[in-house]
């Protein structure tokens, strides 16, 4: 009996280990498992597209000489702004200046000997009526008033060659217009053909931009943009959607959609300037705002746990408008109710909420390099902007 009393000792030890360990982890299963959780509240939420743009110009033309000969002047400079008829370049022409006063010379004497064979005819009439000529003096007299007109009016058609001739010696723009382009210089002998200048017709400025075609449902005529230059960061300009194509491009997989400013367009902007373009695409002006990621399949479709005690329950929930990582929970969860965020939790699961602050965030996809990369396009909200 006494033999067996060391035995006893070190098992009182080893039961109160055991029921202590049974009360831990059953304090444990009680207590439930951590999980963080939302308040479901109301609040605006907006989904927006973000995408790269350029200015496009409507219109680019490029002038040049129809004649050979040298540069006089040139008389605009890149980036000037120019107007209808304004001169642009002016060619030599002192040799077609003479040409026109030579012709302008001629006329008048084509005019004289005209005036001269007039009078010459109107006193042949008269001494043929009174018989001391004879008809056929009056027909000499005729064919040199005919000669004599014709001769002035080769002189007139000679004037008219010669200013022509001028007028192409001074190249002018064809219609209100920015200068693009410069490629001539004093001095430099043009030929036909040869390209002086590049001009970009002015007209209303469009936005253009190549946009994924995954995001092409979201994307309405008449739709609010707001577009920035990277250098003008600070300089935010109202914009419009004035057309969308009606085809994909197959190789890049992107759909053409163009805006107009709702401004007069800023000094800044030029041809072909690269831009950031956010479009807004939907918006609820007040919403229940839950995150994404809140979102379960459950039995019926889709579900959220929401905390009803220490208890998650699975709630069937019908959403609307969702962004990147928010959705707008139409039914299913009430204002100021629980929902529970962790992915691993199982409904009637005991849990222990813990309250996290949470707002959408704004991180945009599909950014993509620059230089000849792929459209790049984007998809970011915000809520209670």
């Amino acid at each position: 009996m006494r033999a067996h009393l060391p035995r006893a000792r070190w098992l009182w030890p080893l039961l109160v280990v055991a029921l202590v360990a049974a009360g831990t982890l059953g304090w444990f299963l009680l207590r439930g498992a951590a999980s963080e959780a939302v308040a479901a509240k109301y609040a605006p939420l907006v989904r927006t597209l973000q995408f790269s743009a350029r200015v496009a110009t409507l219109s680019r033309v490029e002038v040049g000489s129809t004649v050979t000969a040298r540069v006089d002047q040139v008389l605009v400079r890149e980036g000037e702004q120019v107007r209808t008829d304004q001169p642009l370049v002016k060619l030599e022409s002192e040799e077609l200046q003479a040409a026109l006063a030579q012709a302008v010379a001629t006329e008048k004497q084509a005019e004289a000997t005209l005036t001269a064979a007039r009078a010459e005819l109107e006193r042949t009439e008269a001494l043929v009526a009174q018989g001391f000529l004879s008809a056929s003096r009056r027909d000499d007299a005729q064919r040199a008033v005919d000669v004599a007109r014709a001769q002035r009016q080769a002189g007139i058609a000679a004037i008219s060659a010669a200013r022509a001739r001028l007028t192409q010696m001074v190249i002018t723009a064809p219609a209100p217009a920015r200068v693009l382009s410069r490629h001539v210089e004093p001095g430099q002998i043009v030929q036909p053909g040869k390209a002086l200048l590049g001009l970009a017709l002015s007209g209303p400025t469009q936005i253009v931009a190549q946009v994924d075609e995954r995001f092409l449902e979201q994307l309405r005529v008449g739709q609010k943009a707001a577009v920035m230059a990277d250098a003008f960061a600070g300089q935010r300009l109202a914009a419009t959607i004035i057309s969308i194509a009606p085809e994909v491009d197959a190789q890049r997989g992107a759909v053409e959609v163009k805006f107009s400013l709702d401004q007069p367009p800023p000094a800044f902007l030029r041809e072909d300037m690269t831009l950031s373009a956010e479009v807004e695409t939907a918006r609820r002006d007040r919403a229940l705002v839950l995150p994404a990621r809140g979102l379960r399949t459950g039995a019926t479709g889709e579900a959220m746990l929401v905390a009803e005690g220490r208890r998650a329950v699975e709630r069937p929930v019908r959403t609307g408008l969702r962004t990147l990582d928010a959705v707008e929970v139409v039914s299913g969860v009430r204002e100021g109710e629980l929902v529970l965020l962790s992915p691993t939790l199982k409904p009637g699961a005991r849990v222990r909420t813990q309250l996290v602050e949470w707002q959408p965030s704004r991180s945009p996809q599909g950014r993509g390099a620059g230089g000849n990369a792929d459209p790049v396009s984007g998809i970011t909200e915000a809520m209670g902007r």
